[in-house]
């Protein structure tokens, strides 16, 4: 008989869904994630900012640890000044965290340059790294961020940039070991080089099914392939990289916008903490675009000067009627923002005409 887990969904952007893992799909997740992404050993100190409660956390930092006799240090709540204390403290030679937890690490008046000389490694998932994010992390501290793909319904890691690969910023790497995947173009083709669809993925890593959700499972895994809901494509390399949400996705007048596209931008202002583009209904053209901007500490923005920023760096029919300015955006357990919340946030604000 086949023991299953069940893993959660973040419900980013939805309701979180349970997803049934075999202990067989856990066992070689970890074990690819301890030996071949982080190739670690009893010398390493692994820092633990993550929920183990998620498949993030439990596979790539305490399973994997366990694996490889690393040593874990653990922060049961990431603050950017106890964070750098303990890698300091404690010679922490891996970092594994979300964009978000990194967006903090460069924003703090602390330099710490120092703080980082032991680390060896430094892994970003959980959702998409802004390239500014990763371009700036390499300046500040000289380490190079390398970025995985996967989801709680694939174990979860699907893609990896490995150690001593060609780094692409913006990629998040190539298929891992025994893992396939594919774009799939809206008429059900598979995509060739460059072409963008929906990522789908087979192979050791990919759920049973959802818990207790036999027409989510029929929607989600269609003729033994996992369909993401993420759109991307591949370059002539094999490298991956991620376009944005199909979900998230805003029709406005007919033309497709990727929030991802602009929040990149948004990223690049030096103002900026975090942001996240959303659609909101619009009787005329559908949808139109929303924008949530939360500032670094100690800096004040208003939504003009983004406006004009944005002009000089987008097409017009991108630009979002509305920009929202947030102390702090609303996160899930794991540090993701939910734009499912800025959604609801967003329906009850009215865009500019």
């Amino acid at each position: 008989m086949i023991r299953l887990l069940s893993s959660y969904t973040s419900g980013t952007t939805g309701a979180p869904k349970g997803s049934e893992l075999t202990h067989f799909n856990m066992f070689l997740n970890a074990y690819y994630a301890c030996h071949q992404i982080m190739k670690m050993s009893v010398s390493d100190i692994v820092l633990v900012t993550l929920p183990l409660f998620h498949s993030f956390g439990q596979t790539c930092l305490m399973n994997a640890s366990v694996l490889g006799g690393a040593t874990m240090t653990m922060v049961p709540r990431f603050e950017t000044q106890k964070v750098l204390q303990v890698i300091a403290r404690d010679k922490v030679t891996i970092i594994t965290m979300v964009p978000t937890m990194y967006f903090f690490l460069l924003n703090t008046n602390d330099g710490a340059t120092q703080n980082f000389e032991q680390v060896r490694l430094a892994v970003s998932g959980g959702s998409a790294l802004p390239e500014d994010t990763h371009r700036r992390f390499q300046e500040r501290y000289g380490i190079t961020i390398l970025e995985g793909y996967g989801l709680s319904e694939t174990s979860p890691v699907a893609s990896f940039t490995q150690e001593g690969e060609d780094v692409r910023v913006g990629s998040i790497g190539k298929p891992i070991w025994g893992v396939e995947m594919r774009i799939k173009r809206d008429d059900g083709s598979f995509g060739n080089v460059n072409d963008v669809g929906e990522i789908i993925i087979r192979g050791h890593n990919v759920m049973k099914q959802y818990l207790n959700r036999p027409q989510a499972t029929r929607d989600a895994i269609i003729a033994g392939w996992f369909h993401t809901g993420d759109v991307g494509y591949f370059d002539e390399d094999g490298f991956f990289y991620i376009v944005d949400r199909k979900k998230d996705i805003i029709i406005r007048g007919g033309m497709n916008i990727y929030p991802r596209e602009i929040e990149e931008v948004l990223y690049a202002h030096p103002k900026v903490l975090e942001t996240s583009v959303v659609g909101v209904p619009d009787p005329a053209r559908g949808e139109e675009v929303m924008a949530f901007v939360s500032p670094i500490d100690g800096e004040t923005i208003i939504p003009e000067e983004l406006v004009e920023y944005l002009q000089q760096r987008i097409a017009k029919y991108k630009l979002p009627k509305k920009i929202e300015i947030m102390k702090e955006l609303p996160k899930g357990p794991t540090g993701k923002i939910l734009k499912r919340e800025l959604k609801v946030i967003a329906a009850g604000k009215k865009t500019n005409p």
